[in-house]
């Protein structure tokens, strides 16, 4: 076998130009490919964060059916306070869970004694969003989530735009409870909160206890729960582990409880399956690159090389054994061009860093993505090229090996 690889490599040299050249396309398609995932690996992982970490948390828990009417923020699907303890005495529990907070949600008017307009509010508990929503602070200008007091509200900032609302202004705030008692309070203006994609992002925000008040309550209830995990690769392992949640039952032996991750609440998750597309489409075209590429040379190779097959074929060497031969530079030139491609891209990914690419999302300057090459996708792009390299090789190295001796001789 070591005499076929050094006759193989030797091969190669002979005419170095297009093994070159060949090599070269090889180590582009690689280098690309790795470039590529590596930007949009960090870009995904980014606005991942930013949707998970300043709205919607990792996982989130309903009442059974709250989901398909959230957007009429259904006082009747509310958790109540038994449901509350078996919620909170579950996630303590979980390995998975870092942290968890509780929100009430209702529609109200927003008034500013001049006009009115409708709103969407969340009440929150400020401590506990803080601490399993860490950017959510970043969405608000003027203050952050610890002045939001008893008595205050983050406005939407389109809301705020449009009834000319500022900070430390004075609003009101109508709510009808779910038996028909209408209640209005006072709050204070504490800052604006911006916009972000998807379900939940021109809501305003005040103080838990507030809407309690508002709303007239007996009792302790809650929306929805949000969940924070200590590891988000982890998120399907979580989601089995509360599986058992989801099966509750209530006296009418129906469940009581639905579970929903991130990618089910989110519209930015079909953008993360785009993503994704792109990348195999990256791969198609690599594979496409590599195929060409080899299976050009190697014909051509066969091709120059005839009366030498036909010499070496005539002093006995066997079919199987010349088969090798080119499935060797086959294979040489695909291990070539796959650590020439890995080593540049690891090169250009270090330097993206050390010079940092810079950009703005919303009221966040100055964000940096971070490109980082993993070695499991390194080894997979690697196994990819390598393999397709040997079957580019295969159908020129089987007609090598055909070839008559006699015939191969008689040519020019």
């Amino acid at each position: 076998m070591n005499n076929i690889l050094k006759i193989s490599f030797r091969n190669l040299l002979r005419n170095r130009r297009r093994t070159l050249l060949t090599a070269s396309l090889i180590t582009i398609g690689v280098m690309f490919v790795l470039i590529y995932s590596a930007l949009a690996g960090s870009f995904k992982a980014y606005m991942i964060g930013q949707v998970t970490d300043s709205m919607l948390g990792h996982i989130q828990i309903h009442k059974k059916g709250y989901i398909a009417s959230v957007d009429n923020l259904p006082l009747n699907k509310n958790l109540n306070e038994k449901q509350i303890g078996l919620i909170s005495k579950t996630l303590d529990e979980n390995p998975f869970v870092q942290s968890y907070t509780y929100r009430l949600k209702l529609g109200a008017m927003f008034s500013n004694y001049v006009a009115s307009t409708s709103v969407r509010l969340n009440g929150i508990d400020p401590e506990k969003e803080a601490l399993t929503l860490p950017l959510f602070a970043s969405r608000i200008a003027g203050s952050d989530v610890s002045a939001l007091e008893k008595g205050s509200i983050i406005v939407p900032e389109l809301v705020a735009k449009g009834m000319n609302v500022k900070k430390d202004d004075t609003i009101v705030l109508v709510a009808t409870n779910q038996k028909g008692s209408v209640n209005g309070l006072n709050f204070k203006v504490a800052g604006t909160i911006e916009p972000i994609s998807g379900p939940g992002g021109r809501d305003g925000y005040i103080h838990i206890d507030d809407v309690k008040r508002l709303l007239r309550l007996g009792q302790a209830e809650v929306s929805e729960v949000v969940i924070r995990l200590k590891d988000v690769d982890k998120l399907e392992q979580a989601m089995k582990s509360l599986k058992p949640m989801s099966e509750f039952k209530n006296q009418k032996d129906k469940p009581v409880f639905e579970l929903h991750t991130w990618k089910k609440l989110s519209p930015f998750y079909n953008i993360v399956k785009m993503l994704d597309l792109m990348d195999i489409s990256i791969k198609i075209i690599l594979i496409s690159i590599v195929l060409i590429s080899v299976l050009n040379v190697m014909v051509m190779s066969v091709f120059e090389r005839i009366k030498e097959i036909g010499t070496i074929a005539a002093m006995g060497t066997s079919p199987a054994t010349i088969t090798k031969l080119f499935l060797s530079e086959g294979l040489m030139l695909g291990i070539l061009g796959t650590i020439l491609g890995s080593f540049l891209s690891y090169v250009i990914v270090f330097a993206i860093n050390t010079v940092g690419i810079s950009f703005s999302f919303g009221r966040q300057d100055n964000l940096v993505l971070s490109p980082v090459l993993h070695l499991n996708e390194m080894l997979f792009i690697g196994l990819i090229v390598i393999l397709i390299s040997l079957i580019a090789s295969i159908s020129p190295a089987i007609k090598a090996a055909n070839l008559n001796p006699v015939d191969a001789l008689r040519q020019n």
